[in-house]
């Protein structure tokens, strides 16, 4: 079944944590509208009917991954062609490493986000800014946030399907959420 950028399987952090990343997203963020605050572990992903047939094989997956803190501190700068985009690192990365790995190896063809050189860098968007504004004025703005941002703690105890129609409905909805594993 074809890959979709309609759906994806991320982390979304718990809605009483989401006012500071929101201020942040807001101000910065193109997709503020269309995306919750989130963590992407597989996008594009499989389109929603095909959801039924990989549920087993996903919840197994995440069933072996045991919840787990994330901690949000410091924020980063992607560069691309055209353009930066600034995020915020949870840690620790290992585990979400771990998670977004071991949800991957069930659709091992939804490996765009592992196709970087780097490889997978978990990270939580929070806006953009083009090439135009230069790298020292992005540096500002960032530096300027990190000096104004409180740290974030949540619990991951589970990952999220989400889905959206074509414009001009494109929201981001919850189609489907798995726990992780269960301690003892």
């Amino acid at each position: 079944m074809p890959k979709t950028h309609r759906t994806a399987v991320v982390l979304i952090p718990p809605q009483d944590v989401w006012p500071p990343i929101q201020a942040i997203r807001q101000q910065h963020d193109q997709h503020f509208a269309r995306w919750m605050p989130h963590i992407t572990l597989l996008y594009p992903f499989r389109p929603r009917e095909g959801w039924s047939a990989l549920r087993e094989q996903l919840e197994e997956a995440c069933h072996r991954v045991l919840p787990f803190r994330v901690k949000l501190s410091d924020l980063h700068t992607f560069r691309h062609r055209g353009s930066y985009t600034m995020w915020l690192a949870p840690e620790p990365k290992d585990a979400l490493v771990a998670l977004q790995t071991a949800l991957w190896r069930v659709v091992p063809d939804c490996d765009d986000t592992r196709r970087y050189r780097s490889g997978f860098t978990p990270h939580l968007s929070v806006g953009q800014a083009g090439t135009a504004e230069g790298r020292e004025e992005v540096d500002l703005v960032v530096s300027a946030l990190q000096n104004e941002w409180t740290p974030i703690q949540f619990k991951a105890s589970e990952v999220h399907l989400i889905w959206r129609n074509e414009p001009p409905d494109d929201v981001f909805r919850v189609g489907h959420r798995i726990r992780l594993g269960t301690e003892g």
